[in-house]
């Protein structure tokens, strides 16, 4: 018998082949590509003549999936885009023209042969609206009715494939069951709701009719490959006991996973369930029957000095990668594998019987809320991973800590979690009702009355089964940090019990659940009743001054973009400035406004352009408009910050976003370029932040973080319109965590300069080593409230250089002479030097900000460098009283 060790190169090489041995079969790819489509009224076939590779298919067109009927037909310019102008009136709606006209054959061939062993392929469906059929190679894949815009689909077909691996997959879908009488209400007629969809598409007062209501294959379709056992909807849980600081050793965190398994073969197969997290195996046998469905848990792991998931502005967004896999005993292959990224956190929630509201907290350290509430990202469901990373990059850079997702349209895709997950922003997500379509208000413009309403939609069980079912699509996202029954309106009796008491302790129970957006568990109040808003312009003072609900869950304002922003989608024609012309007999404001501004829902800059002098043109009124929307929205969080864990625990702004070319509450338009909101925002918004009550004069400062801040000294400057400046003082703070301080008040000194032409206010924090924390910088009015001073400014120059530091980021300095005045209110822009239209989206770390005598500030811009590539990119800037100027950037 030889007994000689095998040779360092036999171990090697026995190595490599263990390593190559267990390799996994479980693999997927989208079907994105290669779909043709057509009106099923002009097709004969039916679905299985339809779908047999050898049936002859011509004169269709190219489809986009995932996409919709009318994405399809604006990209072979079968219709005008509607987001631009009045074309949208252009485009037969489905409720006149009827369902038949937006029912579409979908087709698409895909290669893929018949799997060898136990080897099984599926296809994914992740959304479809509202129904369909589905055939492959002949046959009927959907035994069984698929219906719902909320329900994902996972289908074996293995052996429907073609032996020649040549496959012809159709998909006839049909628009939802009732789509709505599009009246001009808030849901047209409210029957949008009869369905378990969207509300949005019949109009809104942010929108207009989406004219197919959203029919198509809106979602991913997928094919994926596994072994025998697959793995369905993995859940992780994380526990964080205690409260946590965000940096140094942590205490252990508790893991705990579970998923489904599925044994798709004909006999029993034994394994191992396993996942890897931080270097650590943890496993658990298991057996499954022939064509048994199965949860399995697995051991819980105690995870030592765990790197923790914070929200954005408190602490790092840490995710870890973990691989989910299941081995079969004695197998050469991996027969399904997750790759999952788990955020290790623990969100809990608590009632302030000071402020009567609830207060949140993640692990253990309660965070004053500043949101956004989230629409939808594109009103034709175009969803991309990319414009997902720069919408939610924009929230993060807003300095908010959570986004609403409002019930009158989805859950959220999953790339949006994602995204949310990567820049720390917690979410707060509706299930699909409103209180305009289900009920809560009397509506003349309504089909049904109230109690009718009352019950929409129509379908309880699909309601709840889709409920589940994205339950457990979002569930891991460390993100996803709510659940609401509905929008201002609880779900009909027979839906909140199950989904509260049965199916989110099952599918999660993690996380806290609100009956709906406005309840009494979310804000109590002794101003009448519960509710959210006001939705318009109000004076800066009232945020200080008048005590609200004390965590709204919407407040919003303006959000009109400037001149560029308002040609992408403005008729030249329409390009004219609305008028305010004064207030009429019951005091209300009246305003002369085009009919394509009211198309897009203009909801009214009234008399508060006026304190900046007489518009002279769009372009003009644009730009004061920027003054206003900067002074708002950084006003609003001022005010809210000002009055924390007093008055409120948090608000969410009504809204940060807009899918559509709307003119109102937004921070960025939708083609992704900001406005001065998403600045004053910004600036509000600081974790550590000094600011100025108008009402009484006193200068505050916030501090959001956990930790005390000792040392910070405050700066006060005052300047006149001349840039004269005026020192007020240099103070030493020292700032609890999680506290607003009063430090003094300086009302006398700012009245007295102010009184005739208006002065400017910089309120500036340093640390110990003397560098800037927060720079706010303030305008104010003159004694009868006009800024007359700013009306005739003296023009300044501005000296602008700019450098790359790496592809797509760029440092920008601005510096101002000594001897000049201030430079008011820049906006620097990236521009194309051929088209001299915006590189969108970029990312500015300040904009619409001033530079006083002497100084140098110095902005970070950071763009995709795919979107400059072989171009001749400039930066532009233009102030209130700097001319525009344009610098090359050499690469």
């Amino acid at each position: 018998m030889n007994t000689a060790l095998p040779s360092t190169k036999t171990i090697y090489l026995l190595t490599l082949l263990t390593l190559f041995s267990l390799f996994s079969f479980a693999q997927s790819y989208e079907l994105n590509k290669g779909w043709i489509f057509r009106n099923y009224k002009e097709v004969s076939l039916s679905g299985e003549k339809l779908s047999d590779p050898s049936s002859v298919i011509q004169g269709w067109k190219p489809a986009t999936v995932p996409g919709t009927v009318l994405t399809g037909m604006l990209n072979n310019q079968e219709i005008p885009d509607p987001f631009f102008g009045m074309n949208n009136n252009k485009i037969p709606d489905i409720y006149t023209v009827g369902r038949d006209y937006y029912t579409y054959w979908f087709v698409n061939d895909f290669e893929e042969g018949i799997p060898t062993g136990d080897k099984q392929v599926w296809l994914h469906f992740r959304g479809i609206n509202y129904s369909c059929e589905i055939f492959l190679n002949g046959k009927k894949v959907n035994t069984k009715p698929f219906k719902g815009m909320y329900i994902r689909k996972r289908f074996n077909i293995t052996k429907l494939l073609a032996s020649n691996g040549k496959n012809r997959l159709a998909v006839i879908v049909y628009p939802p069951d009732v789509v709505g009488n599009p009246n001009g209400g808030q849901g047209g007629d409210g029957t949008i709701a009869k369905n378990v969809g969207l509300q949005y598409t019949a109009g809104w007062d942010w929108i207009k009719p989406i004219r197919d209501r959203n029919t198509g294959i809106w979602d991913k379709v997928t094919i994926e490959k596994t072994g025998a056992i697959s793995i369905i909807d993995p859940h992780i849980i994380t526990e964080v006991p205690g409260k946590r600081e965000t940096s140094g050793i942590q205490q252990p965190a508790i893991i705990k996973v579970s998923t489904t398994l599925r044994n798709a073969a004909n006999r029993p197969i034994s394994g191992a369930l396993q996942y890897r997290l931080d270097g650590q195996l943890v496993k658990q046998s298991v057996t499954l029957r022939p064509q048994e469905e199965k949860e399995i848990k697995l051991p819980d792991l105690i995870l030592k000095n765990p790197k923790l998931w914070w929200p954005s502005n408190y602490g790092q967004p840490y995710l870890y990668p973990m691989e989910l896999s299941f081995v079969p005993n004695a197998a050469k292959t991996t027969s399904d594998k997750k790759d999952l990224k788990i955020g290790i956190r623990e969100i809990q929630t608590y009632w302030n019987p000071h402020t009567r509201s609830r207060e949140v907290a993640v692990n253990g350290q309660k965070i004053f809320i500043k949101g956004g509430n989230w629409i939808i990202s594109d009103a034709m469901l175009r969803f991309s991973k990319e414009r997902y990373d720069a919408e939610i990059r924009f929230h993060r850079d807003m300095n908010l800590n959570l986004i609403r997702i409002w019930g009158g349209a989805l859950v959220e895709r999953p790339e949006f979690y994602e995204a949310c997950d990567r820049y720390g922003l917690l979410v707060f997500q509706d299930f699909w009702m409103s209180g305009d379509c289900n009920g809560r208000w009397e509506d003349p413009l309504k089909k049904d009355d109230q109690w009718t309403r009352r019950q929409y939609p129509d379908d309880h069980q699909l309601f709840l089964e889709s409920a589940a079912n994205m339950i457990k699509m979002i569930r891991n996202h460390p993100s996803l940090a709510f659940y609401c029954g509905g929008n201002e309106i609880t779900p009909p009796d027979d839906i909140l019990v199950p989904l509260r008491d049965s199916i989110l302790p099952k599918l999660d129970g993690t996380r806290w659940f609100v009956d709906y957006s406005n309840s009494d568990a979310m804000s109590q109040n002794d101003i009448g009743g519960n509710g959210d808003g006001p939705y318009g312009i109000q004076d800066i003072k009232t945020f200080w001054a008048d005590k609200t609900w004390p965590f709204n869950s919407e407040v919003g304002s303006v959000g009109v973009g400037d001149l560029e922003s308002l040609k992408r989608f403005l008729p030249e024609e329409n390009q004219i400035a609305p008028l305010f012309t004064g207030f009429n007999a019951e005091g209300r404001v009246q305003e002369t406004v085009d009919s394509v501004w009211q198309y897009h829902t203009y909801i009214g800059y009234g008399e508060h352009i006026a304190p900046y002098g007489k518009t002279n043109n769009l372009e003009d009124f644009a730009n004061k408009a920027q003054l206003v929307n900067y002074n708002q929205y950084r006003g609003l969080m001022e005010g809210f910050s000002a009055h924390m864990w007093d008055w409120y625990t948090g608000t969410i702004i009504w809204k940060t976003q807009n899918p559509w070319t709307s003119l109102r509450g937004q921070m960025y338009d939708y083609y992704l370029d900001p406005n001065a909101g998403l600045y004053g925002l910004r600036s509000g918004s600081e974790p550590l932040h000094a600011m100025y009550n108008p009402v009484d004069g006193f200068v505050s400062i916030v501090n959001n973080h956990f930790e005390k801040r000792n040392n910070i000294m405050l700066v006060i400057h005052a300047y006149d319109m001349q840039g004269k400046a005026y020192p007020i003082t240099k103070v030493f703070a020292f700032m609890e965590p999680s506290s607003v301080k009063k430090i003094m008040s300086i009302k006398k000194q700012i009245d007295e300069l102010a009184k005739d032409k208006g002065a400017f206010l910089r309120l500036q924090l340093m640390d110990a080593g003397q560098h800037l924390l927060s720079d706010n910088f303030y305008w104010l009015p003159d004694a009868k409230g006009y800024y007359s001073g700013l009306t005739d400014m003296a023009n300044c120059k501005l000296d602008i250089q700019v450098k790359q530091v790496t592809p797509g980021e760029y440092a920008v300095t601005l510096a101002n002479n000594e001897h000049d005045n201030i430079a008011f209110f820049n906006r620097l822009a990236l521009v194309d030097n051929r088209t001299h239209q915006r590189i969108l989206p970029t990312f500015y770390s300040d904009n619409y900000l001033s530079v006083v005598p002497g100084e140098k500030k110095t902005v970070m811009i950071s763009v995709d460098p795919a979107l400059t590539r072989g171009k001749q990119v400039v930066l532009t800037n233009a102030g209130w009283n700097v001319k525009q100027t344009a610098v090359l950037i050499s690469e």
